[in-house]
């Protein structure tokens, strides 16, 4: 991986980040970056040994553990009935190439939308969780700097910094709902990207966690977590008027061709412009991580299932985009109104998966005709494809890749999948256009 960063780095400072007193908003950015899916050849994840449809059914369970514990947050808040989802430390279903530090140090580090500090573990590492790769070693790094705890950085972090009366540095202390923990030093430092136009780019005082103290289900083969959601000191809010708070995905399907990566672009290069785009206002709630949506209803063929209370307007901000999930989720009652819609429209035998706990599933030999399924977002109906909304979980059977939840919804990759996905945080929205994203 060393060697993604021994070419001539584009070395762009970001005096535009809000946490920098020298502000430049002149300076504008856009470049694109490889995601990789956990399940690739390329990912340190990747297990050989695994079927096609083993890896799936296991993305399944991991999709369904992410939101691993749910709390109603109107129960600290009357006056917002947003609600608080926990998730758990082995979150995410994408990885990205990254370096942290002067020179750089390579990392491969889950890309989160759920979350938003950017945090590796360090040594000296009092108490850590195993981990295959080398720890990052601040001392070796000429551009690592610990934070005082009256900076503008230690107090972005707000409930998740505390403060060392021995000698002034911000601290933090992430919890998860598995009960894994992180907890180390907040930071800035350089963070190395690698582009697709294979030169690296280089951002400087970057925000991160440098964890000393990690335990809990940390898999030894993950090295970091980059924060992309919406919160403070997320990588997309540091990056801030530079990137003009714009970035995108693009998701190639999970039965494509190993060597074809998904794509993540920011700021010039994240615009998503052209036919076929349809546009959503993005939600602000009191939990900022996560991105918010409003979902109308779900049309299938000529039948169109409505969300719980959208009538009334009640309904706004009901579901959150993520990339880390591979299902969508959507409330128990309204999902049975919905697999009874779709299963109503398909002719044929329905078939059980205890192993998966998908609960429409046919067999996989047939010729399976699924009706046009449509998601009725606030202002932008997204047309699904058949992979959108089916998944092969063995050689004979094919799944339904939604579920019910028992409190709140979660709109999946697996539903993202071949579509450009753009997030405007100035502009608060969110667009959708159809894509061959193998071609991007």
């Amino acid at each position: 991986m060393a060697s993604l960063f021994s070419s001539v780095l584009l070395s762009l400072c970001l005096l535009s980040s809000p946490f920098l007193s020298n502000a430049n908003t002149k300076s504008k950015l856009g470049f694109t970056a490889d995601l990789i899916h956990r399940d690739s050849p390329k990912s340190p994840f990747y297990n050989p040994t695994e079927t096609s449809s083993q890896r799936l059914r296991n993305a399944i369970h991991r999709s369904v553990s992410r939101v691993f514990h749910f709390t109603d947050i109107s129960q600290k808040d009357a006056s917002d009935n947003t609600p608080q989802i926990d998730l758990t430390s082995n979150s995410g279903e994408y990885l990205m190439n990254i370096s942290l530090g002067t020179p750089p140090f390579p990392i491969m580090a889950i890309a989160d939308t759920g979350s938003d500090l950017l945090w590796t573990q360090c040594k000296p590492c009092d108490d850590c969780y195993t981990q295959v790769d080398p720890l990052f070693d601040p001392k070796a790094s000429s551009t690592y700097k610990d934070v005082s705890c009256s900076s503008s950085q230690c107090n972005a972090l707000e409930n998740q910094a505390s403060c060392s009366t021995e000698d002034n540095t911000c601290s933090y202390s992430t919890s998860y709902g598995d009960r894994s923990y992180t907890k180390g030093n907040i930071a800035v430092d350089t963070l190395t990207l690698g582009s697709t136009d294979t030169r690296p780019v280089q951002l400087k005082n970057i925000i991160i966690g440098c964890g000393h103290n990690n335990a809990g289900t940390f898999n030894k083969k993950g090295s970091g977590i980059v924060g992309l959601g919406g919160g403070a000191v997320s990588l997309i809010t540091q990056l801030g008027d530079s990137i003009d708070g714009k970035f995108s995905y693009c998701l190639v399907p999970l039965t494509s061709e190993n060597d074809r990566t998904s794509k993540i672009n920011f700021g010039t290069n994240a615009v998503v412009s052209g036919t076929g785009v349809v546009s959503t206002p993005l939600i602000a709630k009191s939990q900022e991580t996560f991105y918010y949506l409003t979902l109308k209803s779900i049309s299938v063929g000529s039948k169109q299932v409505q969300y719980p209370g959208s009538d009334s307007g009640s309904g706004e901000g009901n579901i959150i985009i993520d990339s880390g999930t591979t299902l969508t989720l959507l409330p128990t009652e309204f999902y049975s109104e919905l697999e009874d819609a779709v299963a109503s429209s398909i002719d044929a035998e329905k078939k059980q998966d205890p192993q998966t706990g998908l609960s429409l599933c046919y067999s996989a030999t047939g010729d399976l005709k699924v009706p046009a399924i449509t998601m009725h977002f606030d202002g932008a109906d997204v047309m699904l494809k058949p992979s959108n909304c089916f998944v092969q979980v063995s050689e004979d059977l094919v799944c339904f890749a939604f579920r019910g939840s028992p409190s709140f919804s979660i709109y999946g990759n697996v539903a993202q999948m071949n579509f450009l996905v753009g997030y405007d945080t100035v502009s608060k929205t969110v667009s959708f256009k159809p894509t061959d994203c193998a071609k991007m």
